[in-house]
């Protein structure tokens, strides 16, 4: 009867154990991601390829070992591109990291429009939309989405 009486406190404290740490992860708020530059790799008839800058800033108070970030990135209201993050890194509780990712697209359509719109306004200021999931490597909540919007200076730096 000990021996049973001692199990159940054991499996009682696993338990609340775990149940403390589902709750503290369950809240984690998504990080916050921007995009620093845009740039121009490469281009032609069929294909364009864009180097992205990214920020990220983690408000939580634990570190968020990222896998990937799958996205898709729309400017100025039409949809440019979709993709995944290359490289896995870690952002520090309440600390930021900046990554690049390189990008493929194939919607030469969308930048004939992209273009039109930016030679109707000064500047090469665009508005973007960037939605999609964080992948953690680890830790009860993998994946976390996101939707940031802003605007981004369209420089063509190669």
């Amino acid at each position: 009867m000990k021996r049973f009486m001692k199990l159940i406190k054991a499996v009682l404290l696993c338990g609340l154990m775990l149940l403390g740490a589902c709750v503290s992860t369950s809240d984690l708020q998504p990080p916050k991601l921007s995009i620093v530059s845009v740039g121009m790799v490469s281009a032609d008839v069929f294909s364009q390829q864009f180097r992205i800058r990214l920020h990220v800033q983690n408000p939580n108070k634990l570190e968020l070992p990222i896998k990937t970030i799958e996205y898709q990135l729309f400017l100025q209201g039409d949809s440019f591109a979709e993709g995944n993050s290359e490289q896995p890194f870690v952002v520090p509780a309440h600390g930021d990291a900046e990554f690049d990712t390189i990008i493929n697209t194939h919607f030469t359509s969308s930048i004939m429009r992209l273009i039109s719109k930016m030679n109707d306004r000064d500047g090469n200021m665009v508005q973007y939309n960037f939605v999609g999931k964080v992948h953690l490597s680890k830790g009860f909540v993998r994946k976390i989405p996101f939707n940031e919007q802003g605007m981004v200076d369209l420089n063509v730096k190669r």
